[in-house]
């Protein structure tokens, strides 16, 4: 899952995909690398300026429908929170809703069910959207992970989104500190075990950058290393800025678990 912001304040690429020529650039890169899924956003995670339904959609609207006719066989999702935003998206053509802070418009959930696209679903703490955790704590971080993100996806099949279109996302640094995302890495299995597929979201975040004392420009080798621990732990969707090293690290893992061949045979064989 390649990550295309339509925001001039990501925390990441400060803005680089901001344009609808350079965004619509990105999503044909990351295509060519190996993505199968985009996901785009337009309001950045953390606090910042206020943005309206009205700009997110300025941001995300009409652009969905560019990439769609672009890549007709592209997975298309679009990280919004607001129902009034992904209905009008997937009008245009998204497959995914990627919630990520974990149901606070139940009414998402409703406009996924009607237009038949997937749904995300995410543990963020019982945090209202673009808050910063402060002292969070739990008794079991990832009891409330399994707890919430299985309730939600619970709620949305009944609501009449397709079980097969559902994912769960433990939601690294939303609603946690560094020590909570990495023992909810550590601890994914239980995940994996509740039978959802489960995204992680770790690109370049804090959880990796306080591992390594690395700024947002130096956390590539910990965001692959936490890639591929995830992989090896039963994660199936991997959202990312740096998609073709995500590729290959994904691949590793693959052929390591025997669940993908070598890209080609010579070594004591010719």
């Amino acid at each position: 899952m390649a990550i295309v912001n339509r925001t001039p304040d990501s925390f990441f690429d400060r803005g680089a995909t901001y344009g609808e020529a350079e965004a619509l650039d990105a999503v044909d890169r990351a295509v060519d690398d190996g993505a199968g899924i985009i996901d785009i956003g337009g309001v950045k995670a953390a606090p910042g300026g206020e943005v309206s339904p009205a700009e997110e959609l300025r941001r995300v609207g009409g652009f969905v429908a560019a990439v769609r006719a672009r890549h007709a066989d592209l997975v298309i999702s679009v990280d919004t929170w607001r129902a009034a935003v992904g209905r009008v998206v997937a009008g245009e053509g998204a497959d995914l809703l990627n919630d990520a802070w974990g149901g606070v418009d139940p009414q998402l959930a409703e406009v996924a069910a009607e237009f038949g696209t997937g749904l995300v679903c995410t543990h963020a703490g019982h945090l209202p959207p673009r808050t910063r955790p402060h002292r969070m704590t739990y008794d079991d971080v990832v009891a409330d992970i399994v707890t919430t993100t299985v309730g939600l996806a619970e709620r949305a099949v009944a609501l009449g989104v397709r079980p097969d279109s559902v994912v769960i996302d433990p939601g690294h640094d939303f609603g946690k500190n560094s020590r909570h995302s990495l023992e909810a890495t550590r601890r994914l299995p239980e995940l994996a075990a509740t039978g959802w597929p489960v995204l992680v979201a770790m690109s370049n975040k804090d959880f990796v950058g306080e591992a390594l004392a690395a700024g947002v420009d130096e956390r590539l080798e910990g965001t692959l290393a936490a890639t591929a621990i995830s992989a090896w732990l039963g994660a199936r969707v991997f959202r990312a800025h740096q998609v073709a090293a995500t590729v290959r690290t994904l691949r590793m893992v693959a052929a390591i678990r025997g669940d993908a061949d070598l890209a080609f045979a010579r070594r004591g064989v010719v």
